[in-house]
């Protein structure tokens, strides 16, 4: 299947590279800003060159978009929509899966269903809502895939392999906060699994989230990583718990009832930074 991933120099993207570098089952295209002269690779820019986005697209049976802006870049956020929906525009009615955020949930109570209202309150998951629902009134054949924390790429493990000194929220129950998770080799399995059903015509539904099952305590996941963390009072206003139903996930692809755990999380995310240091 062939698969075009826009914005394969992000955080995910560099973990897709390395998690589908031994994959045969999907043959991706990674793309860009500008173009590295390697094979498999194509540099355009999604908002502003729409003819060489359209060229790249008519390469591939998928489009996979995981460009988009994060708080950490300190970009308007507000761009999240408009690089989903000139993807959309771009992919001609080709299945698009799209990244979004279970940041949309906001304090939601779990599990979170796909169909329950949503009430996002920090600002990215305002802007991810925001364009779900622009892309989604495309009526174009697009599914928002609403992600739970990827080990590595968060706001913790991501922060405590730079050495920072983290400070975590305690609350009543003596618990820190609980997420649902996903390893990158596992998500790159299941973006892979949803990139061949897409594109043999069993499409996911326009709305969808992807975690591995249960949720994890962020303290359980520095403690099993051996970084050292320090506690505070959770103020009012903080989340206990984001958990993601994935039942409807699992009619896609199978996902191993251990891989949600702060073991299988800290060892997907090692063997990741082990490669990305890797010289090769």
């Amino acid at each position: 299947m062939r698969v075009l991933v826009l914005g394969a120099t992000g955080r995910i993207g560099r973990m897709m590279q390395w998690a589908w570098a031994d994959v045969n089952r999907v043959s991706p295209l990674w793309q860009s800003r500008e173009d590295p002269g390697r094979a498999g690779w194509i540099g355009c820019d999604i908002l502003h060159d729409p003819e060489g986005l359209k060229a790249a697209c008519a390469r591939a049976d998928v489009i996979l978009t995981l460009a988009g802006v994060t708080p950490a870049l300190g970009a308007d956020l507000g761009q999240n929509g408009a690089l989903a929906l000139a993807a959309q525009r771009a992919a001609g009615g080709r299945p698009h899966l799209l990244a979004s955020s279970a940041a949309v949930y906001g304090r939601a109570g779990g599990p979170c269903r796909e169909s329950d209202a949503v009430q996002p309150v920090a600002p990215y998951g305002i802007a991810k809502r925001a364009m779900e629902q622009a892309v989604l009134a495309t009526g174009g054949p697009v599914t928002c895939l609403r992600i739970g924390n990827v080990a590595g790429a968060d706001q913790i493990l991501g922060r405590a392999g730079q050495g920072e000194a983290l400070t975590l929220d305690r609350f009543a129950d003596g618990r820190t906060p609980r997420r649902s998770y996903i390893g990158p080799a596992t998500l790159a399995r299941v973006l892979a699994d949803l990139a061949i059903a897409a594109g043999q015509g069993r499409a996911p539904p326009a709305i969808l989230n992807v975690a591995a099952p249960g949720t994890v305590e962020m303290g359980a996941l520095l403690d099993m990583a051996g970084c050292p963390w320090t506690p505070r009072p959770a103020p009012p206003e903080a989340i206990a718990e984001v958990a993601l139903d994935i039942s409807a996930l699992s009619r896609f692809t199978r996902l191993d009832p251990a891989s949600g755990t702060a073991a299988a999380l800290v060892a997907e995310w090692r063997a990741y930074e082990q490669a990305a240091r890797t010289p090769t």
